[in-house]
């Protein structure tokens, strides 16, 4: 851990975080490449001004940002939604997408042929759609959607970022997470 933090202070290579999703995921949403503040946690849209939770939360009908990490990852499951990025590593100073230099892609190409049951990719802003589409390629049997960022870089409202969120609406799954802090499914 010291050594990757030390990469993240120096502006060396820094390695993302591996995929999170059930083999019948049916959305798969992916980012660029986690910030600082995700890579130190190990967790996926760490930086507590993100707003990934919130929007997805919103998307899905559950209050994400109220369950902790893992009860989270599992609600996603549970609506057969997946998580990963487009670059496995690069060289970056700080956490800004501009600062991306010789980065190294994930296999994304290979996540239609790999989950049968996926219905649509959406790339969480521009660098994710910029690079996503070009390793993806046309002519998939999936849909392909372009997100606004939910980076706090990104500084277009919240609800003009929610109602285009919003088309991810028909990819997930319908079951109630149900989640409560102690993460333990509960009854609704």
């Amino acid at each position: 851990m010291v050594g990757a933090i030390k990469a993240m202070q120096s502006g060396g290579m820094k390695v993302g975080l591996g995929p999170i999703v059930r083999s019948d995921a049916r959305l798969f949403i992916l980012g660029s490449l986690p910030g600082d503040a995700s890579l130190a946690a190990g967790q996926y849209y760490a930086h507590p001004q993100n707003q990934f939770w919130r929007l997805l939360g919103q998307v899905i009908g559950e209050a994400l940002p109220e369950l902790s990490y893992q009860d989270r990852l599992d609600c996603l499951a549970d609506h057969r939604i997946g998580l990963w990025d487009v670059i496995g590593s690069a060289q970056r100073r700080g956490s800004l997408d501009q600062a991306i230099r010789l980065a190294n892609h994930n296999g994304i190409e290979r996540l239609v042929e790999k989950f049968q049951h996926l219905e649509a990719i959406a790339f969480n802003g521009g660098t994710s759609a910029a690079i996503g589409r070009k390793l993806i390629g046309h002519g998939q049997r999936v849909a392909l959607i372009d997100l606004p960022s939910s980076s706090p870089a990104n500084t277009r409202p919240f609800q003009e970022k929610a109602v285009v969120w919003a088309q991810l609406r028909p990819f997930c799954g319908a079951p109630p997470c149900a989640r409560g802090q102690s993460g333990q499914k509960g009854n609704r």
